[in-house]
């Protein structure tokens, strides 16, 4: 599901407020007074190009939840958002404002140290690891507490991928983590990496089954040890095939009930970073026969020892009738 700009020039509407009919995108005015209580983060953890951004836009078009985007980006890129559209900038600016003890931390080597999965493999990095991982920590509740404050949110959706990352955001005393485990059929994903007609990075074949091996054993560990009643395991496929019941799911297990957005027309918000989705200002996902993707032999035999890990897990949802496919304007 790549979702495409509808018309090639981008309108004057491209700097209005998305979702203006709630408050879940709209920056509160500076002095505004504070939320209370803790931020409920739903995480978006999995393997790149399996859908998260996708996912959290389409969450974020729920009432009360607010799609941050990747916020693993955050430090690396300064608190400096990764699209300039007036909007966006005003509101991470506010957000920035209000993080403090950030600016030692700005950089790649929170990444490179904590976050990403080869981290575990950088041994010079561990002394690192070691240093940061406390203000690491304070910074991330701090952020996620601004972004609150800043969208007047009860839910902020962080789609950042890593499971490192989560694990860290589960020590976090001010913040109620929800995980969402997002897996998609690892063909998909290699033949993603395998593309080179969009503006992404490319894999090779064997590369990414090795990188799908890592990200799928380190999840499925992350994700086991997470409260029950915090944690979802939802299949992209499933996810495509009924929008309205995962979303559902995913949104009920914060406690928060909202009724479905309209899935012809999903406002992409202002994610701090995300794919090429967020660069369109609305994208659809409508009713499409699924096209049968390329199949790699070398995938289908790498990765079938992970079958009877991923069994034990339950998926939010079982797929049925149509799928959808993904449209932006």
């Amino acid at each position: 599901m790549l979702p495409e700009r509808r018309g090639g020039r981008e309108s004057d509407d491209s700097l209005r407020l998305p979702m203006a009919e709630t408050a879940t995108s709209t920056p509160r005015p500076a002095g505004g007074e504070a939320r209370e209580g803790r931020p409920k983060v739903i995480y978006v953890m999995g393997a790149g190009r399996s859908g998260s951004t996708i996912l959290g836009v389409t969450l974020g078009n729920s009432s009360g939840v607010f799609y941050a985007g990747e916020l693993d980006a955050w430090l690396a890129r300064s608190g400096e958002p990764q699209l300039h559209d007036d909007e966006r900038m005003r509101f991470w600016a506010a957000v920035r404002e209000r993080v403090s003890g950030a600016a030692e931390l700005y950089g790649h080597q929170a990444q490179r140290a904590i976050e990403r999965s080869l981290s575990l493999f950088r041994v010079r990095l561990w002394p690192v690891r070691r240093r940061l991982r406390g203000p690491y920590r304070r910074v991330a509740e701090s952020l996620y507490r601004a972004v609150r404050e800043v969208s007047g949110a009860e839910v902020i959706v962080d789609s950042s991928h890593y499971p490192l990352r989560a694990i860290e955001l589960q020590a976090l005393t001010g913040v109620d983590l929800y995980l969402v485990y997002l897996m998609r059929d690892p063909q998909s994903v290699v033949a993603s990496f395998n593309r080179t007609d969009v503006q992404q990075y490319s894999k090779h074949t064997l590369t990414t089954n090795v990188y799908l091996w890592l990200t799928t054993a380190l999840s499925v560990l992350v994700f086991r040890r997470h409260p029950a009643e915090r944690r979802l395991f939802v299949r992209y496929e499933d996810f495509i095939a009924d929008p309205p019941g995962v979303v559902a799911r995913i949104v009920g297990l914060t406690g928060e009930h909202a009724p479905p957005p309209d899935f012809s027309e999903l406002r992409t918000g202002l994610p701090f970073q995300g794919n090429r989705v967020i660069h369109s200002q609305v994208i659809a996902l409508e009713s499409r026969p699924p096209k049968p993707g390329p199949r790699s032999r070398l995938t289908a035999v790498l990765q079938l020892p992970l079958a009877p890990l991923l069994a034990r897990l339950t998926p939010a949802a079982a797929a049925h009738g149509g799928r959808a496919h993904a449209t932006g304007q």
